[in-house]
């Protein structure tokens, strides 16, 4: 099967639960400002990084210890001409036992080359998920976006 998307791999000593624990504490490693639900099944949060981006995502798939996959319901980006480019695109990780670690799997299905953001998009997953979300796991303290006042 191919994956159309940004994908990235973690290998971790920690537990399929610690891993998971750390990926729905979405303010401990993306963004301090996210508001709503970041862990339930069918749960809702927006992530806002000033007036450049806002993303609302739903959990549409929850499998402690093991998947967690965010449907895009709506996006704005102010620096591409589609300001829409991740909405209905997915944002999955998996969590998966190999060589004794744990294997996290991180994939945004429809994050593609085409899309305007693609460039600054990949920076920021491999920032977020290779630098933030491992130091989270690893340490026990992520780099999110620091707490902003945001205008609605």
């Amino acid at each position: 099967m191919t994956t159309q998307g940004f994908s990235t791999t973690l290998l971790v000593d920690q537990t399929p639960a610690e891993v998971f624990n750390a990926i729905t504490n979405v303010r401990g490693w993306w963004s301090q400002n996210i508001t709503g639900n970041t862990s339930d099944q069918n749960g809702e949060f927006v992530y806002q990084y000033e007036d450049m981006h806002k993303a609302t995502m739903k959990l549409i798939e929850v499998i402690p210890n093991k998947k967690v996959v965010w449907l895009v319901l709506d996006n704005y980006f102010k620096f591409t001409s589609d300001k829409t480019e991740w909405t209905g695109t997915t944002v999955e990780f998996e969590i998966s036992e190999k060589d004794g670690k744990t294997q996290l799997s991180f994939i945004h299905r429809g994050l593609v080359p085409e899309y305007e953001c693609y460039e600054i998009c990949l920076k920021g997953w491999t920032q977020y998920i290779d630098g933030s979300l491992h130091s989270l796991i690893t340490t026990g303290k992520g780099q999110p976006n620091p707490k902003e006042k945001v205008s609605a």
